[in-house]
């Protein structure tokens, strides 16, 4: 009986080199946006801007998280974390989603008791605000445009702020709405539409989350992994396999590998065309396998 682990090195995220200094001032520009927005809503009596400001907060996080994963997967393991620093994240993304669900619930009730109950709202402010809002995303987006072709973290930036320039326009047209035609209902159902569409991504996110951090298995065809290691000539049988995910790119695989009684030396290419197997065609980025001859009574493919 012998354990083998390896790293096979999974998928590659682009070797471009990301630009520090860029991510660092998109996020402070949307962080500055998000302060802009609540003060504008707070001063305004619009709630679709204070819910446009929490639509550019939830990115401002997820900008900083998406940095924050590209510096965190430099640092070293060590004797108290073997598994790294990438869980960290996960948990950082967890409560983001959370709180955003649940600041957008109260967003969706406001909305609908102005419904019945408007508000008088200063549409100039509004406008002005929104607008600031709008631009500020556009300079966002020119400045990661040319980095989001290569690397993934970027283009999920780029994305967001694609997105916030979307719900910025749409609040400035609300705006538009109340200072010539005098429509305040216009405000709250801006308000449920974007809290709605802040629910539903972070909805995601939050389960996401929740997956990872209860270790949930990959998601992995796992009866043409099972076919394809048991069609090797020296594999008997795969079972009592393990997956989870250390974060959302990072997949770990353990099982139990019977073959024929062998000399130890025949195992290690055995176990290499294996890996090599799990790696290229199921994007397994860890492995440790375990090779027996007949000494598991219990061969269930999925430990009970």
């Amino acid at each position: 009986m012998k354990n083998h682990h390896h790293k096979c090195s999974g998928h590659s995220h682009g070797a471009r080199k990301l630009s520090t200094k860029k991510f660092f001032w998109v996020t402070l520009l949307n962080a500055f946006i998000t302060a802009v927005e609540i003060a504008g809503g707070i001063l305004s009596g619009s709630l679709a801007l204070l819910s446009d400001a929490i639509h550019n907060l939830s990115d401002t996080i997820s900008i900083a998280l998406s940095f924050f994963a590209w510096k965190i997967s430099g640092k070293e393991k060590n004797m108290r974390k073997t598994y790294g620093y990438k869980r960290a994240q996960i948990i950082a993304a967890f409560i983001n989603a959370s709180t955003l669900i649940a600041i957008s619930i109260f967003l969706i009730f406001e909305g609908v008791k102005r419904f019945t109950n408007p508000e008088i709202i200063n549409s100039s402010l509004m406008i002005g605000v929104a607008a600031f809002g709008l631009f500020a995303n556009l300079f966002s987006m020119v400045l990661l445009e040319k980095d989001s072709h290569g690397n993934m973290n970027v283009r999920s930036a780029y994305l967001h702020m694609m997105g916030d320039m979307v719900s910025s326009v749409g609040v400035l047209l609300g705006g538009i709405v109340i200072r010539f035609w005098g429509i305040l209902w216009i405000d709250p159902l801006l308000t449920i539409g974007i809290a709605a569409y802040i629910i539903f991504e972070s909805w995601k996110i939050l389960k996401k989350s929740i997956d990872i951090l209860m270790q949930s298995s990959a998601d992995i065809d796992y009866d043409c992994l099972r076919k394809d290691i048991e069609a090797m000539d020296e594999v008997s049988n795969i079972h009592h396999v393990h997956t989870w995910l250390a974060d959302e790119n990072t997949v770990y695989f353990e099982a139990h590998i019977d073959m024929p009684d062998c000399m130890l030396s025949a195992v290690c290419p055995i176990s290499k065309k294996i890996e090599n197997l799990l790696k290229e065609k199921y994007g397994i980025s860890y492995c440790t396998l375990q090779f027996e001859t007949e000494y598991c009574s219990d061969k269930d493919f999925f430990k009970k």
